[in-house]
């Protein structure tokens, strides 16, 4: 890319970046991009400018080089993909908690053990859930009745948040992460609301007698003193509004991907220790970012054949990443026995997602009861006709109607 084209969107794509917030398939331009110019310059939601990231091996080139960071996001006059961002410690969470001692805490509760989440717990949400709509009768809703109603009883409980309260957490975190549709003063308005519900509620805690994480945080920070009560709490919304809302989405958009393969469904009900296996291809096939991971430009650099200058915001797209020829053979084929499978949904090295476990672990345990409860269930509309909440950074059906 020559020196005159910096500045301008790379090729005839729409100029604007996320291209869509559908899950059925990859948008075409992100696919055209990863062939033709795998870092490509593109508008923005807030008005700016970016460069995008459809390449695996820059992606991680990226992830793992200091000249890209991502706490200087939140400076003032830093670019923003979607709208400004509200705090300093919303876009840095666990930066923040291992300067205030917290972060040990965190990865406890979303490591491989995960104490507040027994498998036998999400095994039985996860069957109570698929009674409800049972009991409904057919055609049922397999978002409401599987996707959010796992994730929500999974961040509650992770939380210990009540469980009653998750519809109304639920609605304020679809609005925080919708993109273009609010004005930045309704966006900050709901955030408050769900900040000061996390406040409150920790607020309201028993010393000694934790309900979940959001209070042994809370418990840990009156002794330690490294945040605010105003900062705890933005924190806290953040893992509940980025963990429910990821998890909702990625078992909607992989629970559609398998109705679509009812070979794929028979191969792993008659192999269930195959699951994981399945879990992981489901994890690199799915698209569910609709809009990409941001990064900034902490020095002058390379990147590809594009020289990026300090200030520069950079977006990586892991859906695309996950399906580039260069790293994966027949990347458009879903295979539940792909082996090696190095997607980087959860991003890379230093930059692991924590939640990564979470996700694993509690998507396996809920596919399993699905298919063994209803192993007969189908979608009842072609997948074209499958509705999705527009404008999502986590892409999200808005519903899947089925029948067992």
């Amino acid at each position: 890319m020559t020196e005159s084209d910096r500045g301008r969107p790379a090729g005839s794509v729409d100029s604007r970046y996320p291209f869509s917030t559908k899950g059925d398939r990859i948008a075409p331009e992100l696919t055209d991009l990863q062939s033709r110019c795998p870092v490509a310059r593109v508008g923005t939601n807030s008005g700016g400018e970016a460069w995008l990231v459809t390449s695996y091996e820059l992606t991680k080139h990226v992830l793992r080089d200091r000249a890209f960071a991502r706490s200087v996001l939140a400076e003032a006059d830093s670019p923003a993909q979607d709208t400004p961002v509200l705090a300093p410690e919303l876009l840095d969470v666990m930066h923040h908690l291992e300067r205030a001692g917290l972060r040990e805490e965190v990865l406890r509760a979303l490591g491989r053990n995960q104490p507040d989440l027994p498998a036998a717990w999400v095994a039985e949400i996860t069957r109570d859930g698929l009674e409800a709509m049972v009991e409904e009768g057919p055609p049922g809703d397999l978002q409401r009745y599987f996707a959010e109603w796992v994730a929500g009883q999974c961040l509650c409980r992770l939380l210990g948040l009540p469980f009653e309260d998750h519809r109304w957490l639920a609605e304020r975190a679809d609005t925080d992460l919708t993109m273009v549709t609010y004005s930045q003063e309704e966006l900050a308005r709901n955030w408050e609301e769900i900040r000061a519900y996390m406040q409150a509620h920790m607020a309201a805690r028993r010393p000694g007698e934790p309900r979940g994480l959001a209070d042994r945080l809370a418990d840990l920070n009156a002794r330690q003193h490294g945040l605010t009560d105003r900062q705890l709490s933005n924190i806290v919304v953040v893992l509940f509004v980025s963990g429910y809302e990821d998890f909702a989405g990625f078992l909607g958009v992989g629970a559609l991907n398998l109705l679509q393969r009812p070979e794929v469904i028979g191969a792993v009900r008659a192999r269930p220790e195959t699951m994981p296996q399945c879990v992981e291809e489901l994890l690199r096939y799915s698209v569910v970012l609709g809009n990409a991971i941001p990064r900034y430009v902490t020095r002058d650099a390379e990147l590809g054949s594009v020289s990026v200058e300090e200030g520069d915001l950079v977006l990586l797209s892991l859906d695309a990443v996950n399906v580039d020829p260069a790293a994966f053979a027949d990347p458009g084929v879903f295979d539940a026995t792909r082996s090696p499978n190095p997607h980087l949904r959860f991003g890379y090295g230093r930059h692991h997602c924590p939640g990564a476990h979470l996700v694993r672990c509690q998507s396996g345990t809920a596919f399993r009861v699905l298919l063994d409860r209803l192993p007969g269930i189908r979608l009842t509309v072609p997948v074209s006709e499958v509705p999705w909440h527009p404008n999502r950074m986590a892409i999200m059906p808005a519903a899947i109607p089925v029948d067992w």
